[in-house]
């Protein structure tokens, strides 16, 4: 699964310690997720959706692999 949130969170102009603690996660999981490393639970991407504004599906796609 591959995702966009590095390019959103900054288009809102939020650092990942901002939108971390906006959804109630580390810094460390933001990180994760942003450089693929984690793909993140239905609640934690609805709730990062919400913050940015955005529908999940504009913030992670599947891919071929997954």
């Amino acid at each position: 699964m591959k995702n966009n949130l590095k390019e959103l969170r900054l288009e809102k102009e939020l650092t990942q310690v901002q939108l971390a603690e906006l959804v109630n996660v580390s810094r460390q999981t933001i990180i994760s997720i942003e450089t693929n490393k984690y793909i993140p639970s239905v609640l934690l991407s609805l709730k990062l959706a919400t913050i940015l504004n955005k529908k999940v599906e504009q913030i992670f796609q599947l891919e071929i692999t997954d």
